[in-house]
């Protein structure tokens, strides 16, 4: 172990009480200087964090609304409105709320249809007792609709589309009733041509269909507060 050690020597003449009796007040002096110093710092660190005022609903929360109008990617347009309601509370920190069947407006930010049919939904404004306060969030999820799923940090809403083997079945099943449909009116040959006919039509319907997305009226959609939500009491 190393020790170290130093003598403090002190000016001739002068003992050690009287050296610290002068030396006293520029102590005090950087003392207080550190302590200001360290507040200082401590303020700017609290001022930095965005405290979320009492009368909001924090960004980044979480909840349902329900939609008012049909969304059917085979109609709608970008730019396209469209109306929903709130489906639970939203509560600010002093206890304010916003009931389930406040109105929402919002519209359609992006339409990308194909393979995987996308639909991306802005939100514009909800409705409260003291008028319309801008609205901005994000879907996070379509719950119960296993057909579907939600993409990215934007919020776009995928269909996920047929698997081969339920497309198979419908080409089995188009077979079978345009066999039939065939054999009636044409023997043995109408048979074999109606079940030609019958799996194709069903086999490109069913890839048709399972690309579509159509979220129906009373669909439940979950948002996330992209902003805190101040709401007015008077």
């Amino acid at each position: 172990m190393i020790v170290w050690s130093s003598r403090i020597r002190f000016p001739r003449g002068q003992s050690r009480v009287d050296w610290f009796r002068n030396s006293l007040p520029s102590l005090l002096l950087v003392l207080v200087a550190l302590t200001l110093g360290s507040s200082r710092l401590a303020g700017q660190d609290t001022a930095t964090v965005p405290q979320t005022p009492l009368n909001a609903v924090p960004q980044g929360t979480a909840f349902l609304i329900q939609l008012t109008d049909q969304l059917d990617t085979r109609r709608v347009r970008r730019g396209d409105h469209f109306r929903a309601t709130l489906a639970e509370d939203l509560t600010a920190a002093n206890g304010l709320t916003l009931a389930p069947g406040r109105k929402i407006r919002g519209h359609v930010s992006a339409v990308e249809p194909g393979l995987h049919t996308r639909l991306l939904l802005s939100f514009d404004e909800i409705e409260t007792d003291h008028g319309w306060l801008p609205l901005i969030a994000t879907v996070t999820g379509v719950p119960g609709e296993h057909g579907l799923k939600q993409l990215g940090e934007e919020g776009e809403i995928e269909r996920k589309g047929m698997s081969k083997e339920e497309i198979a079945e419908a080409v089995v099943i188009g077979a079978g009733e345009g066999a039939a449909e065939g054999a009636h009116s044409g023997g043995k040959h109408g048979a074999a041509s109606g079940a030609g006919s019958g799996a194709a039509s069903s086999g490109l319907a069913a890839f048709e269909a399972g690309h579509d997305l159509i979220l129906e009226k009373g669909t439940a959609l979950e948002l996330r507060l992209d902003r805190n939500l101040q709401l007015r009491s008077r």
